[in-house]
């Protein structure tokens, strides 16, 4: 951690896991409507367009901060090219709530990642709490029942969310470690922009490949529109912007433990919206991953 975790920062560590939530449920509900890739796509060029009034000089080739292009370019093959192109293949086959919870493995990963390529200590809290969080993800995955566990067969949905979690712990770690002026970082806007700017280059050619498959049918009407606007607002700009700067200051091992509380989020989204009625092995799940975001966090 770069600083005690205060409310405030737990506030900006809160709201991303909601809006990541309500991206959940609305990609499960348009997904007869939009190809996944090509959603993620939509949903990016639409955010670039919304953040260009703010940031249209990162578009200068004077800009410092094209000094730094290939980080960039990673931050946005990681975090926009890939994450939630996966997690929206993801929803083709899962719910909102499982693929939610299977992504409650980040912090596993999280740790890992830190530990192995970014020679980051590994406390005995952490660990605890990481071992709290994943007990709660075994629980869905074994829809209660701990011995079906030996019978368990990943849907691709799972596997794709796997995919996703990985990344954008990669995502996060990078976001840590501050290399470019401080000046670069004081302009969010500027920021993020430079990360969509690869980001799209990523996602559009992502979906070219989807296209060139055959998936190409567009169902263009008002509930897509809506999808698209509140996507593109919420899960994108707003999100992404509370998260880096919630990252910057707790560290991402820390982060990713708040990343658990999407599923918890994503459940009562889901019972709105869907029908998707949580089970009780879905509230034993979150009071272990919650028990997991406090046990890491306490110094």
């Amino acid at each position: 951690m770069t600083q005690r975790l205060s409310p405030g920062t737990a506030a900006l560590l809160t709201l991303p896991p909601l809006l990541w939530a309500g991206n959940a449920v609305v990609g499960r509900l348009v997904h007869d409507l939009v190809p996944p890739i090509t959603l993620n796509f939509l949903r990016w060029v639409l955010a670039f367009a919304l953040l260009l009034p703010l940031a249209h000089g990162v578009l200068r080739a004077d800009n410092p901060v094209w000094a730094h292009w290939r980080r960039y370019a990673v931050l946005g093959l990681l975090g926009i090219g890939l994450y939630n192109a996966l997690q929206y293949l993801a929803l083709q086959t899962s719910t909102p709530i499982n693929v939610t919870l299977v992504g409650s493995s980040m912090p596993v990963w999280m740790l890992a990642v830190g530990a192995l390529f970014f020679q980051a200590p590994v406390t005995r809290r952490q660990l605890t709490g990481a071992l709290l969080s994943m007990c709660g993800v075994l629980l869905v995955l074994s829809r209660g029942e701990w011995a079906q566990l030996l019978a368990l067969r990943l849907v691709p949905g799972d596997v794709f969310m796997l995919l996703a979690t990985i990344s954008w712990a990669f995502y996060s770690w990078l976001l840590a470690r501050t290399q470019e002026p401080a000046s670069v970082r004081a302009d969010w806007a500027a920021f993020l922009m430079a990360q969509m700017v690869f980001g799209l280059g990523w996602s559009g050619s992502f979906a070219a490949v989807e296209w060139a498959s055959g998936r190409t049918a567009i169902v263009w009407g008002w509930p897509l529109a809506a999808a698209l606007a509140f996507i593109a607002i919420g899960p994108a700009v707003v999100a992404y912007r509370c998260w880096g700067v919630g990252v910057q200051r707790a560290g991402p091992a820390i982060a990713g433990f708040f990343s658990n509380l999407t599923p918890l989020f994503a459940a009562v989204l889901s019972a709105a919206f869907l029908g998707d009625t949580p089970r009780l092995y879905h509230a034993l799940a979150f009071g272990l991953i919650v028990g997991g975001i406090v046990v890491s966090s306490r110094r």
